[in-house]
Parts: C-alpha cells; sequence; structure tokens
C-alpha cells in the first residue's frame, strides 16, 4: 500500500536561505522526526528510523539520496530499506513575506502499519520540519 501526502508551509525567509536547509541530505535528516541517527557516505545518507510499530523493534536503516536538484529551487530524494520505500520532494518559491515549501513525501510500505503510520503522523512531521526550518533561518528582508 502506498501513502502519497502533499503539504506546504511558509516561513519568513529567503529561498537559499531555506534551500541551504533542505537540499542538505544531513540537515534534511535533522528536520525528520522519526530519524533517529543518520550517516553520510558520499551520495548516500542513511537515516536509522525508529517507528513506534510493535512488530520493528530498534531502528530501520533507510538509504537514501538525491535524484533531481535545481537549485536553490527545487530538490527530490529517493531512498529504500526492508520495510519501505520512500521519495520526497521540496519545491521553494519566493513570496512577498519569504518562502513557501511545498513538501510532496509518498511512503510505499513493504511492511504492515509502516504507511498507516506515515499516513497518520504526516501532520505532526510535517510542523516538526516547519519548527525545524523556522528555529535555523532569520527573517526575510
Amino acid at each position: 500500500m502506498t501513502t502519497d501526502v502533499e503539504r506546504s508551509f511558509e516561513v519568513d525567509a529567503t529561498v537559499e536561505e531555506v534551500w541551504a536547509l533542505l537540499s542538505d541530505p544531513a540537515l534534511r535528516a535533522q528536520g525528520i522526526r522519526v530519524v533517529d541517527r543518520f550517516e553520510t557516505d558520499g551520495d548516500v545518507t542513511v537515516w536509522r528510523l525508529k517507528l513506534p510499530i510493535r512488530a520493528l523493534p530498534g531502528t530501520i536503516a533507510v538509504r537514501t539520496r538525491d535524484v533531481e536538484r535545481d537549485p536553490p529551487r527545487y530538490v527530490r530524494f529517493e531512498g529504500t530499506s526492508r520495510v519501505m520505500d520512500v521519495s520526497g520532494e521540496h519545491e521553494l518559491t519566493p513570496t512577498e513575506r519569504g518562502c513557501r515549501v511545498r513538501n510532496r513525501f509518498v511512503v510505499d510500505g513493504k511492511f504492515p502499519g509502516v504507511e498507516t503510520f506515515f499516513s497518520a503522523n504526516i501532520d505532526d512531521e510535517i510542523d516538526h520540519l516547519f519548527a525545524f526550518v523556522n528555529d535555523r533561518v532569520s527573517p526575510a528582508d
């Protein structure tokens, strides 16, 4: 089963400031609440996800890499693991006050409960990502 969600938010910062956060795989990992830890090796970042699914104790390794980039406006990444495949997109658009961030995530669960968890928690994840970005950028002029 696949979960496909899209959410947007706006921040009072320039596209370039937000791009610096969301285009960096290590920083991007820090903005995702279920990433317990991560390691970067070349163009691959391995996220160690801690999902509160009883049948999945410990962490799940998800190998992610950027597959499309159009600086400073768009980045798309993909990740694979034994329990799910994931893709994510961040599209940045300037606004009068700063930047609009469109986020799209597709989770293809290979294990029962994975896509249900993400469907139920995506708004909290986007809120966490918004707080992460908002706390690290300065207001736009």
